[in-house]
């Protein structure tokens, strides 16, 4: 299955999370400001940061997407607690809204925990 590592990273922990699955798998991860066509395709597996206005670079890569019977699994990061069923409730209505109705029903979404820099 010819499938594709896309992330949205902000402070880095999206993107070292992104790198080790593609080092694990295979197969291959890119920026999302470096994705210019995603329909050649069958899965794309997209890590986004978690910020309060959405998944970082998630609309914008979607927005791409021409046809609808890619497989799409969407993880998100952030220091939300995903344990709280209110969080969880709240990203899939951000996620709803930036995938659209059809592409998020199909999608399989996973939730990984964010990193704080205070250094930064």
């Amino acid at each position: 299955m010819k499938s594709l590592i896309i992330y949205g990273s902000q402070y880095g922990t999206t993107k070292a999370y992104a790198t080790k699955l593609s080092e694990m798998t295979g197969i291959p991860c890119v920026s999302y400001e470096n994705v210019a066509d995603i329909n050649d395709y069958e899965q794309i597996i997209y890590l986004g940061g978690l910020y309060a206005g959405g998944v970082k670079g998630l609309k914008n890569t979607f927005s791409l997407l021409k046809k609808s019977n890619i497989k799409t699994i969407v993880v998100t990061v952030g220091i939300a607690d995903v344990s709280n069923k209110e969080n969880t409730d709240k990203i899939k209505v951000s996620l709803e809204k930036q995938l659209g109705d059809d592409i998020y029903k199909n999608s399989l979404i996973f939730h990984l925990r964010g990193g704080i820099d205070y250094g930064k």
